[in-house]
């Protein structure tokens, strides 16, 4: 079992927050509120910047959701590495080799958000990046069965990322930065 410190609890009260009031208060996923609802979210929390114990708890959260289908899915947040963006992203290409390494490709999926996230083609500054900026760096690991059904069940999947970017645009870069500031 792994201790939670207190200021792990708060992290995992900013991820459930950013969650629940950006995530799914402007449907950015419409599949997340089932599940949030349901307390079928993992929230582990990192710490350390070096690559190697990072990987392994990404190791030890896809063995678990493997072992668990109680669990849905896991936010792992990194509380104090990854803060550069473009480190990150060099992480998650890791990241995804260990997941293909260990044989769960097809099985897991990684999805990326970040503080700084940047869309490629995009200026730091459009506010389409806010679909996935986040507290703190974080990596959603994702069953693809989850995918798959969600996907089947839901008339236009293809549309949900341009109708997000759409209405991050709408309400502005100024807009995002207020509401993830409070």
């Amino acid at each position: 079992m792994i201790e939670e410190s207190e200021e792990h609890q708060a992290i995992v009260a900013q991820t459930a927050q950013w969650l629940e009031e950006v995530v799914i208060g402007f449907n950015f996923c419409p599949f997340a509120r089932r599940e949030f609802d349901s307390g079928r979210v993992r929230y582990r929390v990192v710490d350390g910047r070096k690559i190697k114990p990072l990987i392994a708890a990404l190791l030890e959260e896809l063995h678990l959701l493997d072992g668990h289908e109680e669990v849905e899915t896991t936010l792992l947040i990194f509380s104090n590495g990854m803060g550069d963006f473009y480190d990150y992203l060099g992480f998650l290409e890791l990241a995804q080799l260990a997941l293909e390494d260990v044989g769960y490709e097809g099985v897991f999926q990684l999805a990326s958000f970040h503080p700084e996230y940047v869309f490629e083609g995009e200026d730091f500054d459009d506010a389409s990046n806010y679909t996935n900026r986040s507290p703190l760096p974080m990596i959603h690991l994702i069953r693809e069965t989850s995918i798959e059904r969600a996907v089947a069940a839901h008339r236009d999947v293809d549309s949900i990322p341009e109708r997000n970017q759409k209405l991050a645009r709408e309400k502005g870069a100024k807009f995002w930065q207020t509401f993830l500031s409070k």
